[in-house]
């Protein structure tokens, strides 16, 4: 058994950061613990049988939206084999920190919404004006060809008698 202790560092807190790396090491078959440093930055203890922890390392190194790793300092050391899990360890008064973080960000996503369907109101608003333009207008072109078909049909319908008048009086109706 092999042990590395990692020590990260970038934009990792209140991030989600420590549970990523826990998916990371289950998925790696390793046993250890993620914990935040009073400096800001993660350390990460993994123990596994597999002295090749390069790909788990690779992995951590996560870059998006809101997780940038920019340094991973490694150390290897003799593994205890005292872990049967890969887990958090979460210090004192975090948990309220992160209920006062998560409630600002659903401040902000509320404050967003709103925005945004204020603004997909007015909208909406000038897509119904455009559909009530285009139903009168479609309303007078039916109209408008009414009238055109009701003249149209009514020549018609004058030429026939003229035809069947014709037929008639040469004996073939």
């Amino acid at each position: 058994m092999n042990k590395i202790i990692a020590t990260v560092s970038g934009k990792i807190q209140n991030v989600g950061y420590r549970a990523k790396v826990i998916g990371i090491a289950k998925d790696f078959g390793l046993t250890g613990f993620v914990l935040n440093l009073d400096d800001g930055r993660v350390r990460i203890i993994a123990e596994g049988k597999n002295g090749d922890f390069g790909k788990f390392l690779d992995a951590i190194r996560i870059k998006n939206t809101l997780i940038d790793v920019a340094d991973v300092e490694v150390e290897h050391a003799d593994a205890t084999g005292d872990l049967a899990d890969f887990y958090k360890l979460v210090g004192e008064g975090e948990t309220d920190e992160r209920l006062d973080k998560a409630s600002d960000y659903l401040k902000e996503l509320i404050e967003v919404m709103r925005a945004g369907f204020g603004s997909l109101e007015s909208k909406m608003d000038v897509m119904i004006e455009k559909q009530d333009v285009m139903i009168d207008e479609t309303r007078g072109l039916r109209e408008d060809l009414k009238g055109y078909m009701d003249m149209k049909f009514g020549k018609i319908d004058g030429e026939l008698d003229l035809i069947k008048g014709a037929l008639k009086e040469r004996g073939i109706l």
